[in-house]
């Protein structure tokens, strides 16, 4: 097939892009031809709470990559859908998990879609937003008309896409595994490299920090674990860039006399770097107040960490409880216990094994062949 994608790639950085790039390598793998368009521009100063939406580095010589869509400029949308019905792909694959990219997404998939031959395929991360606006189903309902089939990753994520299109073709391929941060370090160097006393054990809050992950929610916990004897040689890791300002974490943190118990890290964590810091780390939590799923998980499930999670979203379907990790309701107390039982005796050994038993279920393989049979259905 010729498939193009649509979405986040390099210069681009984040979980959205390594997807897209890993599931090209997967497609060019089996024979096809593969293209990316990425953006010219994505968001707009204005509208990125972040530090840098760019990496560095050179781009992937192995994969096909141009920066043509401008999410702002309509003009562009023009130029890119008039382009694809021309070229003629048999499919264009997009990644979508905001509304904010229907209206430029929603006007190049009508256009493409005119030559009567193309497809498009949109693999589903979130329709609702985790901060919703009153003009998301607009535009949700604009962009998901012009497409013809969907995959999605959670259940959460198909109970909303059938209000929009109840009678669309639409699969379930789990969020595949993070495997491609390289191999886990020996703890003892990986924490040599990042500063930390390998004597101690370490609890990881990971990713990009926004409100909806709850990480209030761990310093509660934490606070309450603290109070009660029970975290004496461990320490807990905050890691990842703060999208707005750390102000209110540092503030609570003072608040609730925790801080040498805590090191932030308040950095975005480059490629390179991923694998130190789940090589450290006990436990993974995501003490979520709302989600579809994660890819936390996933990077997680690579590095064979176990996880504590709340009962959001899709996150139950991804993290089996007292398999691979603990689940835990959505409250500082419950999150606390959480940790406290992936500590009981035997059960961080048990976990890391479930963990790694598991991990099978979520190839970068099985998601390409379900967006292949999607598009035989097509």
């Amino acid at each position: 097939m010729k498939i193009t994608f649509i979405g986040p790639a390099y210069p681009y950085r984040g979980g959205l892009a390594t997807i897209i790039e890993t599931l090209a390598r997967v497609f060019q793998g089996r024979g096809n031809e593969v293209k990316i368009k990425t953006f010219s521009l994505q968001y707009p100063r204005l509208l990125f709470p972040g530090k840098s939406q760019f990496r560095t580095g050179p781009a992937p010589a192995d994969l096909h990559i141009t920066r043509e869509v401008s999410t702002v400029n309509p003009f562009s949308w023009l130029r890119v859908g008039r382009r694809l019905r021309k070229e003629r792909p048999d499919v264009v694959v997009l990644k979508y998990w905001t509304p904010l990219m229907a209206p430029c997404f929603g006007t190049i998939c009508r256009l493409a879609r005119r030559n009567g031959h193309t497809k498009v395929v949109v693999h589903v991360d979130n329709i609702t937003p985790h901060e919703p606006h009153f003009y998301d189903r607009l535009l949700n309902r604009y962009f998901l008309r012009s497409c013809d089939g969907f995959v999605y990753m959670s259940e959460a994520v198909h109970k909303d896409l059938l209000t929009y299109r109840p009678d669309a073709p639409a699969l379930f391929s789990p969020h595949p595994l993070f495997d491609t941060y390289g191999e886990p370090l020996p703890r003892t160097e990986a924490c040599q490299k990042l500063g930390l006393d390998p004597q101690l054990g370490y609890v990881m809050f990971f990713g990009y920090v926004r409100d909806y992950k709850g990480l209030d929610l761990l310093l509660d916990a934490w606070a309450l674990l603290k109070a009660e004897g029970r975290t004496e040689g461990r320490k807990l890791l905050v890691v990842g860039e703060v999208y707005g300002d750390d102000t209110k974490y540092r503030e609570q943190i003072d608040r609730l006399g925790i801080g040498a118990d805590v090191v932030m890290h308040t950095e975005f964590v480059p490629d390179g770097e991923v694998a130190e810091w789940f090589s450290v780390a006990d436990v993974v939590a995501l003490p979520y107040k709302s989600a579809t799923q994660s890819g936390v998980t996933q990077v997680a499930y690579a590095f064979g960490v176990p996880m504590v999670v709340t009962k959001v979203g899709g996150l139950e379907e991804i993290v089996r409880d007292d398999v691979v990790g603990v689940l835990a309701e959505v409250s500082g107390r419950s999150v606390a216990d959480a940790i406290a039982k992936v500590y009981e005796e035997g059960n961080l050994e048990r976990y890391r094994r479930g963990v790694c038993a598991e991990r099978s279920r979520f190839s970068w393989e099985a998601t390409a062949d379900c967006i292949e049979e999607l598009v035989g259905k097509l």
